[in-house]
C-alpha cells in the first residue's frame, strides 16, 4: 500500500468529489431547458465518471476509502446550498455564477490530484499513465468550459440581460 499521506490525500480528494459529483448534478437539473442546460448534464457525467475512476486508482493502490471524508464532503456540498443568493426562495442568475465558480474550483483541483498521481508513475507502478494523461487532458477541458459558462452567467447575472 502507498503511503500514509497519499491516503490521506485521495481520501481528501475523494471526499471534494463527492460533493462536486453532488453540485454538478444539481447545477445541471437547475438549469435544465436554459442555454447551460446541455454543457452542464455533459459536464455532471463526466465529474461523475472521474470520481468513480478515482475509486479505482485508490483501489489499484490498496488505499481504503474513508466513508466519514465521503460523507463530510456530500454534506458540505448540501449545506452549501443556504448561501444567499438575492432571493428568498429558488435560483438566481447569483446561483449560476456562484455554483459555476465551485465546480471551476473543484474541477481545479481534481486537474490537481490527477497532476500528482502522474507524477508518481514511476514509483506506483498501479498507475497507469496513459490514464492520466487522458485525465488531465479531460479536467482541463471541464475546466476551460465550466470557465466560460461562469463568464456567461456573469455576464447575466450582472449585466441585466436575459
Amino acid at each position: 500500500m502507498s503511503n500514509k499521506y497519499l491516503s490521506i490525500y485521495l481520501n481528501d480528494h475523494l471526499a471534494g468529489a463527492a460533493a462536486g459529483t453532488e453540485l454538478a448534478k444539481r447545477t445541471a437539473s437547475s438549469n435544465r431547458g436554459s442555454e447551460f442546460s446541455e454543457p452542464l448534464e455533459r459536464i455532471a457525467t463526466a465529474i461523475d465518471e472521474d470520481k468513480a475512476t478515482l475509486e479505482e486508482i485508490m483501489s489499484a493502490l490498496g488505499i481504503q476509502k474513508n466513508p466519514f471524508k465521503e460523507s463530510a464532503g456530500w454534506i458540505a456540498e448540501k449545506a452549501g446550498r443556504l448561501k444567499l443568493n438575492g432571493q428568498l426562495r429558488g435560483y438566481s442568475p447569483l446561483s449560476r455564477v456562484i455554483e459555476l465558480e465551485a465546480l471551476v474550483s473543484g474541477v481545479t483541483a481534481k486537474l490537481a490530484a490527477w497532476e500528482v498521481l502522474d507524477g508518481l508513475t514511476g514509483t506506483e507502478p498501479q498507475l497507469d499513465p496513459e490514464l492520466l494523461a487522458g485525465l488531465i487532458k479531460r479536467a482541463m477541458a471541464q475546466r476551460d468550459e465550466l470557465d466560460a459558462l461562469r463568464l456567461s452567467a456573469a455576464d447575466i447575472a450582472f449585466a441585466g440581460t436575459p
